[in-house]
């Protein structure tokens, strides 16, 4: 599946917005079972963006230092 580059580098960010705004409405609607699957999800979506963005600077870090080693030779 393509995504153009701009949505592609902007997905995490929203899967933490996303994640903290369910999170914010699981704590305003509490007591039921809507709020608490709210706030899973909401944090699994806060995890996920984070990971995402973690994972993507490893990989641009990593193929910044590879590449310049394989230009020295």
């Amino acid at each position: 599946m393509y995504l153009p580059r701009r949505v592609y580098e902007v997905l995490p960010y929203a899967y933490v917005a996303a994640g903290l705004l369910a999170c914010i409405a699981s704590y305003l609607s509490t007591g039921s079972v809507w709020s608490d699957l709210a706030f899973g999800s909401g944090a699994i979506a806060i995890i996920g963006g984070f990971v995402l963005i973690l994972r993507r600077r490893s990989y641009r870090d990593d193929e910044a230092r590879y590449d310049r080693h394989s230009l020295d030779d």
